[in-house]
């Protein structure tokens, strides 16, 4: 499933097509993904400017000139896929319709966005924007790995006495919004935790470290466009690339590229998802 980077990745390659764009019309091709579309999605999307593009936690959000705001929500497969005409891009035509192609929306400046989705994970939903924080998706998630209210005291409290590993503390979308199996088994390498470890019992120096470095690993993917392992593509259909400087996910029987270890990177499960590291220097 995308994490934050990929998702932060559409959403960017998203704005300059649709952002203060209206939705000129809004095709729906079936009843629903995840779940159903609301109710009369297309007509409440046609005639729509989006007003602004947004990404909270795994989640992009549009937000309507109606008072109303767009949520998707990219599942494991779903991909969002930008053709015709847009800003400092050369025109070129719409491809046919796939069969996979679920929501159409064409805007006013010639752009196509197609929400593509093969296994239909996938999700979108309308809701009002003044409440859209109390949205069921929305309403229990953590602060945002780069925003103020994610810190080192916060980070420290929510951490403190827990007696679940630190790699299950760090996913529970309630303590931090945002990431996902990568980029912990990414973060807690560069740390050197195992991720084995009680997240109770990792010392108060060793939490305050985890911030910047959360933020350091989510921003270099972000630059790089993301990961690419199976379905995930860009906007415009590119991979993304952070996967070719992984250091230790999907690695599994390879050198520890941390200078002077020996270790070679291992494999465990933990709540039926794979986490790599080095047994030598993740204590």
């Amino acid at each position: 499933m995308p994490e934050l980077p990929e998702v932060e990745t559409v959403r960017r390659g998203l704005e300059p097509a649709m952002a203060g764009q209206v939705i000129e019309k809004a095709e729906i091709r079936r009843p629903d993904l995840r779940f159903p579309f609301p109710p009369s999605m297309a007509a409440r999307l046609t005639g729509a400017r989006v007003e602004r593009l947004r990404r909270r936690s795994k989640y992009i959000l549009a937000d309507l000139s109606t008072g109303e705001t767009l949520l998707i929500h990219l599942g494991m497969s779903g991909r969002m896929l930008i053709s015709g005409q847009m800003p400092g891009v050369f025109h070129h035509d719409h491809p046919a319709p796939a069969k996979h192609d679920h929501v159409v929306l064409d805007m006013e400046n010639g752009a196509r966005i197609t929400f593509n989705d093969a296994r239909r994970f996938g999700a979108m939903d309308l809701m009002a924007t003044a409440t859209a924080a109390t949205h069921p998706l929305l309403a229990s998630l953590g602060p945002e790995p780069f925003g103020n209210d994610f810190s080192e005291p916060y980070l420290i409290a929510r951490l403190q006495g827990r007696a679940t590993p630190i790699k299950s503390a760090l996913l529970d979308q309630t303590v931090v919004a945002g990431l996902g199996n990568i980029y912990v088994c990414e973060v807690l390498h560069r740390a050197g935790i195992n991720p084995q470890r009680l997240a109770g019992q990792i010392d108060a120096q060793q939490v305050v470290a985890l911030v910047p470095l959360i933020r350091q690993v989510l921003g270099e993917a972000i630059e790089a466009g993301g990961s690419s392992l199976r379905d995930y593509r860009q906007t415009d259909g590119e991979l993304g690339y952070f996967q070719h400087t992984f250091r230790v996910y999907d690695r599994e029987g390879q050198p520890c590229p941390t200078p002077g270890c020996t270790g070679l990177i291992a494999r465990v499960t933990q709540s039926g998802r794979s986490s790599y590291y080095c047994p030598t220097c993740q204590r």
